[in-house]
């Protein structure tokens, strides 16, 4: 053993012991700022690296490690007769160990989101070293992480070679997600292109998941350390770890509930909004919501806009319920809710505005990116002989927002600040409509039909959806328009007296 070890590290936690651990084992301790200084009031010997280098830190402390005398003794090869008549010919150390971590680039722009500041926070010889090290791993231990302290110092007792082979694998992603982070942040700051020819991403892992979408699979969530809201900020209180389908599921109904202002109570199940409700109080909205399809409800998701209240809760526990999500709840509330160990609660701000934002889904060998579906109308353009009447246009708008999340082909009924049906995932548009008429005679109790508003997702390919609708007692429709049997279609409305509006827009989601 022996030679030279490298420390320079931001996070300081655990240096002090495994530098001692490095000294009993012979290695001679090289070290910089304010690493040094902590090792030094703990009575060690320490080398600056300009004791090395024969040349000082300038720049402002910019330059300190770039010199051939840091990163010959790291990269030279040992046992290659050339490299080592090089390193003795021009008095370079032997340096066997590199622990380095960098400036928190990521945490230093949240807090001052600055050019000046971020620039500031750029690690250079950081990063320099570790890469250096980390080509050089045959010969060289490099550690990133504090926690890999103790299985360094097993790692040199033992002259591991698969130690040093996982510790530059945890080095080349450390510094590609680093390299990222700032890359990231630049293409935000200069407008760089939205979609370039590489698209580098990187995430940060917050937790393992009990499993996948199925219990033989396996599954993480990670972070997009540049996206506010992010539902890794997302607080559970009560219940079972979170699995893969929750997230996916307090994601749809995160993104729902997030279209109102009122007070509003969804049900959502398999990513799809089962029961949506809008009132002045939470409890009746909540009520109404689940009575769209009380039987879908079993095993759902509740995702609440207000706080919730005490008398919300004990309705909640009344139905199997997965998760609960909302921005509070009341104590009493959460006293009743943490009853039913199982259930999840949890702590989310759903009115939290989400910004313009790219998303991403993987197919095989790809990936495909899209910008995130935050326009809800181009335009509300009447086309029919009757115009909606002011109730008619405030449903209207209601079932299209609740539309917009509904997986397509999608169908949505409602009246009064409800949902009545919704028709999900169908393959043809007029199945979806008779599925959402299905829901809503079943469990739509004291609701009729009768002047009720309806929304489709994309354009009627046929006149067969209107005729059906008016057979329900739809006096109000609300799609994108754009088929070519639009004059068809309009003229089957204008037959049936039902009022029709456009909005330019189609709200697919697959």
């Amino acid at each position: 053993m022996g030679g030279y070890a490298l420390l320079s590290v931001y996070n300081k936690e655990g240096i002090v012991d495994v530098a001692r651990g490095l000294i009993e084992r012979g290695y001679k301790i090289i070290s910089t700022g304010g690493t040094s200084k902590v090792l030094r009031e703990n009575n060690m010997d320490v080398m600056d690296v300009s004791d090395i280098t024969n040349f000082p830190e300038i720049l402002s402390d910019r330059v300190k490690t770039l010199h051939p005398k840091i990163h010959g003794g790291i990269l030279y090869k040992r046992g290659n007769t050339e490299h080592e008549g090089e390193v003795k010919k021009h008095d370079i150390p032997s340096i066997d160990v590199v622990i380095v971590n960098f400036y928190p680039f990521v945490n230093a722009i949240k807090e001052d989101s600055s050019v000046e500041n971020a620039v500031k926070n750029i690690d250079i010889g950081g990063p320099t070293m570790v890469r250096s090290a980390a080509k050089n791993y045959n010969d060289v231990y490099v550690v990133i992480n504090p926690l890999d302290y103790p299985k360094l110092l097993e790692a040199i007792d033992s002259n591991d070679l698969k130690a040093r082979e996982l510790f530059a694998l945890k080095v080349w992603n450390y510094v590609s997600h680093y390299d990222t982070e700032i890359e990231k942040y630049f293409r935000r700051q200069f407008r760089g292109q939205k979609y370039p020819k590489s698209l580098n991403l990187t995430f940060e892992k917050i937790m393992d998941l009990r499993y996948g979408e199925n219990s033989h699979q396996s599954a993480t969530f990670y972070r997009d350390n540049g996206y506010t809201p992010s539902l890794a900020d997302m607080k559970q209180l009560n219940g079972k770890p979170l699995s893969y389908n929750n997230i996916l599921d307090i994601n749809s109904a995160v993104g729902l509930i997030g279209e109102f202002n009122e007070v509003t109570a969804i049900v959502s199940k398999h990513n799809n909004p089962c029961g949506v409700a809008s009132s002045e109080n939470l409890l009746e909205a909540y009520k109404e919501a689940k009575s769209v399809d009380p039987e879908a409800a079993f095993g759902g998701i509740v995702a609440l806009n207000r706080s919730c209240t005490t008398e919300v809760a004990k309705e909640v526990v009344k139905t199997f319920i997965e998760v609960v999500v909302a921005p509070g709840f009341d104590d009493e509330a959460l006293g009743i809710l943490k009853k039913k160990k199982n259930l999840r609660v949890i702590q989310f701000d759903v009115s939290a505005k989400q910004k313009d934002k790219l998303e991403y889904r993987s197919v095989l060998g790809g990936l495909l990116v899209q910008d995130k579906n935050t326009r809800l109308y181009d335009k509300l353009e009447v086309v029919t002989k009757r115009k909606p009447t002011e109730e008619e246009m405030k449903s209207l708008l209601y079932v299209w927002k609740i539309d917009k999340h509904v997986k397509s082909n999608a169908i949505v009924v409602g009246k009064n600040g409800r949902a009545i049906g919704i028709g999900a995932g169908q393959q043809k548009r007029i199945d979806a409509e008779k599925l959402a008429a299905m829901v809503a005679k079943d469990y739509s109790g004291n609701f009729s039909l009768k002047g009720a508003a309806l929304a489709s997702d994309a354009f009627f390919p046929f006149r067969d959806g209107i005729d059906f609708a008016h057979s329900l007692g739809i006096t109000a429709i609300i799609q994108p328009g754009g088929s070519i049997r639009d004059k068809e279609v309009i003229s089957a409305a204008d037959e049936y007296n039902i009022a029709m509006v456009f909005t330019g827009v189609r709200q697919f989601r697959h």
